[in-house]
């Protein structure tokens, strides 16, 4: 299975008009479980930070500076992305929209060299599509002004790219959820030491997507974008799917964010350096 192309299709329905792209956005809020541990570690870490300058470093559709935008104006948030395209639509987005504490520039993440510009760095699913990690994580830890936080979601070696799920076998949809990942996962003492690695002096790491999120992220995404793969004529069965499935997705959501799990399929890791 191939995620980018169901991307640029959602993509191409959602950015008809600004109303489509923010309810796509709202979607994104409510479906993506690594959305909710996302907010929760943004609420409970910069309930403080004010007139805060913000690195998006991996921004993708623009989804989470969307988020920090609207819910701080004073904040001046920077998005990044590889790909020219996912920067020209977001640019053009947010200037039409009227946020004018946003930018976004194309840049690889392993050779950018900002010093101390930073208050706060977000890296939501990007750690495992760079072989050169620590490279990744010296260069945020060299962008962060003293005191700042770098905050990651990022899958977990408990099978986060469902990479268990085929025992590696290369059939056909084998490969699906990790062909786009250079890493199945991490562990969370090899994602802390590598965080030290790069300078970091104190991380909290903590799973997600534990029992009730890992059944949710089956629901709610594995299995429509398989059958999107397969047939493009699920597009029309998609909302009434969701209808029967989306009220359970819900509650296990829910439950996933409240409890502190034991293991789980993703990682979410807060990581400070020092004053």
């Amino acid at each position: 299975m191939q995620y980018d192309p169901i991307k640029r299709q959602l993509g191409s329905v959602f950015n008809a008009t600004p109303f489509l792209r923010k309810l796509f956005y709202r979607m994104l809020d409510v479906l993506l479980l690594r959305t909710w541990h996302v907010k929760k570690a943004l609420r409970r870490y910069t309930k403080n930070m004010m007139q805060a300058r913000v690195l998006d470093a991996g921004s993708g559709f623009g989804q989470y500076v969307y988020y920090m935008a609207r819910k701080h104006p004073d904040w001046q948030i920077t998005g990044l992305d590889v790909k020219t395209e996912q920067i020209d639509d977001c640019n053009q987005f947010f200037g039409r929209i009227g946020f004018n504490n946003v930018h976004f520039e194309e840049a690889d993440l392993t050779k950018i060299d900002y010093q101390q510009e930073f208050n706060l760095i977000v890296c939501v699913d990007v750690m495992e599509h760079i072989e050169e990690d620590i490279t990744v994580l010296t260069n945020y830890f060299h962008a962060l002004r003293p005191g700042g936080m770098l905050l990651i979601s990022t899958p977990s070696d408990q099978g986060g790219s469902d990479v268990h799920d085929h025992d590696h076998d290369h059939a056909e949809g084998a490969v699906g959820f990790i062909d786009e990942h250079v890493r199945d996962g991490y562990g969370t003492k090899e994602l802390a030491d590598k965080l030290a690695t790069a300078g970091f002096q104190r991380s909290d790491i903590r799973y997600q997507y534990g029992k009730p999120g890992s059944l949710s992220w089956r629901l709610s995404m594995k299995y429509p974008i398989l059958m999107l793969n397969k047939s493009k004529l699920f597009f029309i069965l998609l909302p009434f799917y969701y209808l029967l499935t989306f009220p359970f997705c819900l509650i296990l959501n829910i439950l996933d964010v409240q409890f502190k799990h034991k293991t789980g399929t993703g990682l979410i890791a807060c990581a400070w350096k020092s004053n």
